[in-house]
């Protein structure tokens, strides 16, 4: 059931905070700790505040992840046969998605559905191939380019010749992970030659461990949740000075691999004769975990497209780390940290949708979110597998679960009271017809058949139980 906010409380606003803003509040903390579906709109007087946030990220370095992927793609393509086709390009396709939305009940009227098939990216097969690969190719050029082993001009092609790959093996790539962060970097950096060490939480796929121990990865298995693992890899990287870190939480890198998504979007919004502008708006639905694959995503197209396109996050509702995130950087969370997780709210951060199942959100995320973020709403694990199993019944799509929860988007948004005031807000109902939705889909090619077809079974169950009365 989706939570509603009709009536509230009297007298809850804090001080410098409207009360109906605090009244809102308090309801969507209501849902939330009783792991409610529910959606949280940003207050209007966030959303398109002037000023940057503080995090000294730049757009320029959007650009520059641009020109690196381009510059690495002949050694992508020597490295990793199944990118040869594109020439070593990482990239994933845009599909109209008519049959899904009929499995939705999503009416043309409210536009038209669309999804960003990452789950299908090379390499990784997931989004964390975006940010992943890039970071550990900024990495391994910086590395030959301090060591004179690569000169700018150069074909990168040189980086796979044993003398340079004798010297990468000195040097370490780590990085903690729920699973597919874990498979991206540790894949890509064995490719290079690296030696590579992933730290997994206990949320972690056994079929994702093996996966990378075939490649030759270091996998080291934590009891604890994804936190645990990232600090205990942050803490063994400090001790070696040549390991080299990737931290999901704080990296910019990471964070401008994934916002280097949105050109290629745009081209392919345009070749697809989709219009995006006042009259014809777009809605991005990103599942998300800590948030630095969706936040760079999300910063990407707001620097293309700016207020012509409105993105959200999804989490699960055992797991909603940045919609606590959000609602403490508003003042909307007195008497908790100023960087909150699930279990300041009593939430348990177990979930199905391994990717996501991650406590405290990204605090470089939640700052260039800050005025570039529509919303955020939460989805229980049965809607992910029921709509896992619409998904490959009506597209032929395989993900994982994870992917699933942009596909609740448009109801969130087109459905509930909060969604219909935001489109009423900002002048949207009467676009309606000629909007566009789009549900980027992070993970499952994947998935062993074995445990997909577990998925499917599971899903075809939450699929009847969500239809009965």
């Amino acid at each position: 059931m989706t939570a509603t906010f009709a009536a509230y409380p009297e007298g809850s606003a804090d001080a410098g905070v409207p009360t109906d803003v605090a009244e809102q509040a308090v309801r969507t903390l209501e849902a939330l700790r009783s792991a409610q579906p529910c959606l949280w709109i940003r207050p209007a007087r966030h959303r398109g505040d002037p000023g940057s946030a503080q995090t000294g990220f730049r757009a320029a370095w959007v650009e520059q992840a641009q020109a690196r992927f381009q510059r690495f793609a002949p050694l992508l393509a020597e490295l990793a046969p199944e990118t040869a086709a594109s020439g070593g390009i990482i990239e994933s396709p845009l599909l109209r998605a008519a049959q899904m939305q009929a499995a939705l009940h999503l009416p043309t009227r409210m536009g038209t559905l669309y999804i960003k098939a990452d789950h299908g990216l090379a390499v990784a097969g997931s989004i964390k191939a975006r940010g992943g690969i890039h970071e550990v190719l900024e990495f391994a050029e910086t590395l030959a380019l301090r060591e004179q082993r690569l000169r700018p001009g150069d074909d990168y092609r040189v980086l796979n010749t044993p003398a340079v790959r004798a010297c990468s093996a000195r040097h370490r790539v780590a990085v903690g992970s729920t699973g597919n962060l874990g498979m991206s970097i540790g894949i890509a950096a064995a490719l290079l030659g690296f030696q590579a060490e992933v730290h997994m939480s206990a949320d972690a796929k056994a079929w994702k461990k093996a996966r990378l121990r075939a490649h030759g990865v270091k996998v080291i298995e934590h009891a604890g949740d994804y936190a645990q693992a990232v600090a205990a890899g942050r803490a063994a990287a400090q001790a070696d000075p040549l390991t080299h870190f990737v931290d999901d939480e704080r990296s910019a890198s990471l964070f401008a691999g994934y916002a280097a998504a949105a050109d290629p979007l745009c081209a392919q919004l345009r070749q697809a004769g989709v219009r995006v502008d006042a009259a014809h708006p777009l809605f991005v639905y990103l599942p998300c975990g800590v948030g630095g694959a969706p936040g760079g995503i999300a910063y990407g197209l707001k620097q293309r497209l700016g207020e012509h396109v409105h993105c959200f996050f999804a989490e699960p509702v055992q797991s909603p780390c940045f919609f606590v995130g959000m609602m403490a950087q508003d003042g909307l969370l007195p008497g908790l940290p100023a960087l909150p997780s699930v279990y300041d709210i009593g939430l348990r951060n177990r979930t199905e949708a391994d990717g996501l199942a991650v406590p405290s959100a990204s605090e470089l995320a939640l700052a260039e979110m800050a005025t570039r973020l529509a919303g955020v709403y939460t989805v229980t694990d049965e809607r992910l597998f029921a709509d896992l199993h619409r998904l490959y019944a009506s597209e032929g799509l395989r993900i994982e679960p994870s992917a699933a929860a942009g596909f609740s988007g448009p109801q969130m948004l087109c459905g509930t009271p909060a969604g219909q005031a935001y489109l009423r807000e900002r002048g949207l109902l009467a676009h309606m017809p000629q909007s566009t939705h789009l549900a980027w889909t992070t993970g499952g090619s994947l998935v062993p058949p074995d445990e997909f077809d577990a998925f499917l079974s599971r899903g075809k169950s939450s699929a009847a139980a969500l239809r009965a009365p």
